[in-house]
């Protein structure tokens, strides 16, 4: 037979209490006494506090630690491991952040903008990782808090920094995956995000600015570099992502062998003006500016026609093509030549047209066809080159035909009149217009030579002998 000793209560010769049953509940040690197990293990479902919330249980494979309405802490100085972060920060109350920093996981900061905008900088992205700020002292819609993404990282699914401009606002992010990178989970209050304010950015050219805009003027060959564009209309503070153009082509040559040839033709005038009436433009503006994107666009300039007979270069920018000026017609080729802007026709055995302008055909058109020419008894007069603006005049009396006028825009910041076609020749009578913008003055018998087209204004040649003006690019856009 197995010996047992049955006792309810085992105590201390003070007679305090080493081991206590009480039903079903077992006390070890009395108050502030330090019970200790040396080597063994201790097995039991629940160790409870003397109000009988349980301390630590275990319910199968979990083990609650605390019971509702307990605090469980770590003692000053520990640390823990393995229980990871339930959307929560430490926050670092010893150091208000009133410079660029770059944020470390699991930490929150207070960020002190009164004195000028902060940039956060956040970590590299790893599943998890969670980074807080605070306006410290509400002064972020007067200078903002900017998140920054970490190199090639996302914030809400775009590479775009963000920015606090509400007063007093927190902000918790969470790293998810490379699609979304950085997750806006929480606000203390209503926040708004947007994306920084992008703007073109480019050089080539020669460059001014015009309030907002800046302007690049291409009188000969280059490159316009484009290394950034605006974000517009996705942000509307920020700029578009077009440009305004004009591209101008060379003007053709006045008729070459006698007098009383035809007037140059313009060069093409093409027009194009971007989101918003930020300068007057030509009459022949395109309904919108061209859509650019971070990359370089070779630009040409074309030459005005020189010597006998020659039309005008084209000019082009990206997929704008602006046609040269067609050249005036003469005794020695009578044929007219089209263009931009048609030549003006010649004067003997005529009557006879002049060249057709807007050739190729776009729209707006960018240019007009040539005057007629015809032959008088004794004095034979050219029709006038044709301009952006107006064809060229027909022959008037003794007079040859003026030159079609040009057209004026204000994209360089000014209003200048380009494209004007070339005066038609004479053997008699006075010397014969050029229309405005640069057409050269067409000559009459004995007279002066004829007039060349303005520089870098596509400007036609004058009727016998005038050579074409060179033509133009301008490039304008929103810089801020």
């Amino acid at each position: 037979m197995t010996s047992k000793i049955k006792v309810d209560n085992i105590a201390d010769q003070d007679d305090n209490n080493i081991i206590n049953e009480s039903g079903d509940v077992i006390t070890v040690g009395a108050a502030g006494d330090t019970v200790a197990v040396a080597g063994n293990i201790v097995k039991s479902n629940a160790v409870q506090a003397s109000d009988g919330g349980n301390i630590v249980s275990q319910s199968g494979t979990t083990i609650t630690i605390g019971a509702s309405g307990d605090t469980v802490s770590l003692a000053s100085g520990a640390s823990q491991s393995g229980f990871g972060r339930a959307g929560s920060v430490d926050w670092q109350t010893g150091a208000i952040k009133t410079s660029t920093f770059t944020a470390a996981s699991g930490e929150g900061y207070f960020v002190n903008t009164t004195s000028g905008g902060v940039t956060v900088n956040l970590p590299a992205g790893s599943a998890g990782a969670i980074v807080a700020v605070n306006d410290y002292a509400q002064t972020a819609a007067t200078n903002n808090i900017t998140i920054a993404s970490n190199g090639s990282e996302k914030i809400q699914g775009s590479t775009t920094n963000r920015i606090i401009t509400t007063n007093g606002v927190t902000v918790t992010l969470v790293y998810v995956d490379s699609t979304q990178g950085w997750k806006l989970v929480d606000t203390g209050e209503a926040v708004s995000m947007p994306q920084v304010a992008l703007f073109t950015t480019a050089t080539g050219g020669t460059i001014t600015t015009c309030g907002d805009y800046k302007i690049h003027t291409f009188t000969g060959p280059g490159t316009f570099c484009v290394s950034q564009i605006g974000n517009n209309p996705t942000n509307p503070s920020g700029g578009p992502n077009t440009v305004s153009y004009l591209v101008v082509a060379g003007g053709g040559t006045g008729g070459y062998a006698n007098t009383g040839d035809g007037g140059g033709g313009a060069g093409g005038f093409r027009e194009g003006r971007d989101i918003g009436p930020s300068y007057t433009a030509s009459p022949l503006v395109a309904p919108a500016g061209l859509t650019i994107a971070a990359s370089p666009y070779s630009v040409t300039v074309g030459g005005g026609g020189s010597g006998s007979r020659n039309a005008g270069s084209n000019s082009v920018f990206s997929t704008i093509t602006s046609a040269g000026g067609g050249a005036g017609a003469n005794n020695g080729d009578r044929s007219n030549i089209d263009g931009g802007s048609g030549g003006g026709g010649r004067k003997d055995g005529g009557p006879f047209a002049g060249g057709s302008g807007n050739t190729p055909p776009v729209s707006p058109p960018q240019g007009n066809g040539g005057g007629t020419g015809q032959p008088q008894p004794g004095a034979g007069r050219g029709g006038g080159g044709g301009g952006a603006g107006a064809a060229g005049g027909n022959i008037s009396g003794n007079n040859g035909g003026p030159g079609g006028n040009g057209v004026s825009t204000s994209i360089t910041g000014s209003s200048v009149a380009r494209a004007g076609g070339g005066g038609g020749g004479n053997e008699a009578g006075s010397d014969v217009p050029g229309g405005t913008g640069g057409g050269g003055t067409g000559t009459r018998d004995s007279g002066p030579p004829a007039q060349d087209g303005t520089v870098n204004t596509g400007g036609g040649g004058g009727g016998d002998n005038g050579d074409g003006g060179s033509g133009i690019v301008v490039i304008r856009y929103k810089f801020q």
